[in-house]
């Protein structure tokens, strides 16, 4: 079974066809980058082509940065504020004529590293971050998700902890990976104190430099780089549309 999946980013918006049964994806990946500002109707409008790039006929998966519930996204810390109420997956069907599954970024992330990734057989409860512009999180316990948590946003030394501890933080302050990797490391032991995950799992692009900074990360729990790394998105959220296809819903049925 074949699904479309796209990564909305930040700084680019990417997709790729995917076997969901496998989580292998079926073609390069096609990068856009994002507009700006990145509204609601200029970033769906890149989706659209993204979807047109591939010809594609089908369900489409998207991933995007926000609390997204019932299709609507809810929160709006690191995108244009305009997006909260929107109905996302309605605005992309609305612009390709065919049905749309939006979930959180990095849940979707989550749902590729659980079934093909990092995390593939394991139980107990597993946490992924992505450390990127902010911090996202998603959460599994014996694989089956709390969806929408927002763990980057617990606060630490009077703010939320994405703004001390992000990889934004570290390129902006210009850090050494010593420095980033104790104030990642104080984070990491806070989140212990919250919740005892059995498996901590850091993904995003500063993932592919993880031996610069691991020896830095001291707790308890297990911490693994992520293993799909930047085509996590992309798969997760191919794989979490799935069950648009279950239900049958009308292409037309999520539109605006």
């Amino acid at each position: 079974m074949d699904i479309l999946g796209i990564d909305i980013g930040g700084s680019g918006i990417k997709g790729a066809l995917v076997n969901v049964r496998t989580g292998e994806m079926l073609t390069d990946r096609y990068r856009i980058p994002t507009p700006k500002p990145a509204t609601p109707h200029a970033v769906t409008d890149t989706v659209a082509e993204i979807v047109r790039h591939f010809d594609w006929k089908g369900v489409t998966g998207c991933g995007f940065p926000a609390v997204v519930k019932n299709e609507v996204a809810r929160t709006a810390a690191n995108i244009d504020k305009s997006w909260i109420g929107v109905n996302v997956a309605g605005l992309i069907s609305s612009k390709t004529g065919y049905p749309t599954h939006v979930s959180n970024d990095v849940d979707a992330a989550g749902w590729a590293e659980i079934n093909f990734g990092a995390a593939k057989g394991f139980k107990g409860v597993v946490l992924i971050l992505a450390l990127g512009t902010g911090i996202g999180s998603s959460l599994f316990v014996d694989g089956h998700q709390v969806p929408n948590t927002e763990f980057g946003h617990i606060v630490m030394h009077g703010d939320i902890a994405e703004k001390y501890a992000a990889n934004s933080v570290r390129e902006r302050r210009k850090l050494s990976w010593k420095k980033w990797g104790n104030r990642l490391n104080e984070y990491l032991n806070y989140i212990e104190t919250i919740m005892h995950p059995d498996l901590i799992i850091l993904g995003g692009g500063v993932i592919k430099y993880h031996k610069d900074f691991f020896p830095y990360l001291k707790c308890k729990t297990e911490i693994v780089p992520a293993k799909l790394r930047n085509h996590a998105g992309i798969i997760g959220a191919a794989c979490s549309a799935q069950y648009l296809l279950q239900t049958r819903i009308d292409p037309t049925a999520n539109r605006l």
